[in-house]
């Protein structure tokens, strides 16, 4: 089994869109930290959208866990 890349270890970033995931947990080690993740419920759904090899190894940023995971509208889309 290899182990995971750097990137996949980057623990700043949202798996999912691969912005900054703005985890106050991830910057202070510690699970007692405040940080808006501890008020969001993650759907099953939303996880299951992270890559395999991602999972558990970041938090999702605000924005992908308050749209589901999806990618913001574009002008086109609208």
């Amino acid at each position: 089994m290899k182990p995971p890349t750097a990137d996949a270890m980057n623990d700043a970033v949202c798996p999912l869109c691969g912005g900054p995931n703005g985890c106050a947990l991830s910057g202070a080690r510690s699970l007692d930290a405040p940080c808006w993740c501890k008020s969001v419920a993650f759907s099953p759904a939303l996880l299951a959208r992270v890559p395999r090899d991602k999972r558990g190894l970041a938090c999702i940023c605000q924005r992908c866990a308050t749209a589901g995971g999806l990618p913001a509208a574009t002008p086109a889309d609208r």
